[in-house]
């Protein structure tokens, strides 16, 4: 998400970096290039527009135009104004009693996954969700929720077949909710056009009814230039307290994020970033900001990594490294660990996290996520014994382990020489930041693939 608006941003940092001076004409004509960027991006013109003025009267202020870096003072004056485009701070879901949640917006949003999504994010946080289908016209609606309810252990509302009264399917579920114990009971509607005006009524009364602490539009985040009357449209309906941005993972644009923030007013609370239960984040606008403008994103990484890696494991790991103990078993552990990091998302998502990633571009499009499978196929055709003892893979039983892995002789010998060197390397601490670099460059995988250095 925002790799056209992130690289075009970049492109104009880079010219004013490169001014010794800074002046009105500098910055005007910037800031016309960024318009162009944001509207390409997919930026609503009016929030483009007024997004530019702000940051004019802020780029010629004296704080910049007398600094010594006025480059740097620019790229923290857009820095703070996405900032505040974006929401300023983190806003969580209200959650007092009663606690309902109506999720709404256009029909393909993925609002019935957004669900799910959320369900299980509030499981993990210690609630206990509960899920009503309220989608009484998509066929195969409430089997999908019912489904995505069970995967993720959460239980579900089933209107009776037929039925065609949302209100009376809310009344009938708000008492099996209390029968259940549920703290937090999530409503997933029926998708609606703009145009439909007795399904948007429909909407109307069931808000009426439960009167819900949030009412969540559920957005595709290419809706694009649409973005901006949907976000109208539903928010004079049923006044929405929030947003979620689906499907951020393949759009390059992002300009609705942007657009629905500003005018709707209201914060976009969750963005989802894959097609797994698990991949609903917490929306916290300073940190997408910085990956906007290329600075990464470290707090979100470390947050992945918290949740992926096993500590213990890990500490185990680390004693072994040091101790030049390192074998192909504890190899092939550290490859499972990091595709738990990923989460399935590929390698090349993941450092995106990391500040500088956009100057990286040639080197992440480098990283192929196949190369990594291969590596780990040329393991897995090893003994257990070979496996503990590195030393014994002589050339006939790596002949057998590149028949076994689908990879060649050479590719098998290129991977368990980089395996050695790496193990030499752990004997000395000195020497360890040195290792990095070279294994980092994965010089060792099946294809000669590799990643930036010093990863």
């Amino acid at each position: 998400m925002f790799s056209q608006l992130s690289d075009g941003l970049e492109n104009v940092f880079k010219k004013l970096r490169g001014q010794g001076k800074i002046s009105e004409k500098n910055i005007s004509d910037a800031l016309r290039e960024v318009r162009m960027a944001l509207l390409e991006a997919d930026v609503d013109f009016g929030v483009a527009k007024d997004f530019i003025a702000r940051v004019k009267e802020e780029a010629l202020g004296e704080k910049v135009l007398k600094s010594v870096t006025p480059g740097q003072q620019i790229v923290k004056v857009f820095q703070d104004a996405l900032v505040d485009l974006l929401g300023g701070d983190a806003s969580p879901l209200d959650l007092n009693p009663p606690a309902r949640i109506v999720m709404c917006g256009l029909n393909g949003a993925g609002k019935t996954t957004t669900s799910g999504k959320l369900a299980l994010r509030l499981k993990k946080d210690g609630r206990k969700p509960l899920l009503v289908a309220c989608d009484l016209y998509r066929p195969a609606a409430v089997e999908q929720l019912a489904t995505l309810a069970d995967e993720i252990g959460v239980p579900v509302y089933r209107p009776d077949p037929g039925e065609k009264n949302v209100v009376k399917v809310a009344k009938r579920a708000l008492a099996w909710a209390e029968a259940q114990g549920g703290n937090v009971v999530i409503f997933d509607t029926a998708g609606r056009q703009e145009i439909d005006a007795a399904l948007i009524k429909e909407l109307q009364k069931l808000c009426d009814y439960l009167k819900p602490k949030e009412t969540l539009l559920v957005a595709d985040a290419a809706t694009g230039q649409q973005a901006v009357s949907v976000a109208e449209h539903f928010h004079q309906a049923v006044g929405v307290t929030g947003i979620v941005l689906t499907k951020l993972d393949g759009d390059a644009r992002g300009g609705a994020a942007l657009s629905m923030r500003s005018v709707t007013g209201r914060p976009i609370k969750f963005v989802g970033e894959g097609e797994k239960l698990a991949d609903l984040n917490e929306f916290v606008p300073s940190r997408m900001a910085e990956r906007i403008l290329g600075m990464g994103d470290v707090v979100g990484l470390v947050e992945k990594a918290a949740e992926a890696i096993d500590e213990d494991e890990a500490m185990k790991m680390a004693r072994r490294m040091e101790k030049a103990t390192f074998d192909f078993n504890d190899f092939l552990a550290q490859m499972k660990m990091m595709q738990k990091l990923t989460g399935g998302g590929g390698m090349g998502g993941l450092m995106k996290l990391l500040p500088g990633a956009g100057k990286m571009k040639e080197a992440l499009n480098s990283v192929d996520d196949r190369q990594l499978k291969r590596t780990e196929a040329i393991v897995l055709s090893m003994t257990p014994d070979e496996r503990r003892r590195p030393e014994i893979l002589n050339g006939k039983r790596r002949l057998r382990i590149a028949k076994g892995s689908g990879n060649s002789i050479v590719e098998v010998n290129r991977f368990i020489k980089g395996f050695g060197q790496m193990r030499k390397m752990m004997k000395s601490k000195g020497k360890m930041k040195k290792m990095m670099a070279q294994f980092g460059g994965m010089e060792g995988l099946p294809g000669g693939g590799k990643l930036p250095k010093g990863f």
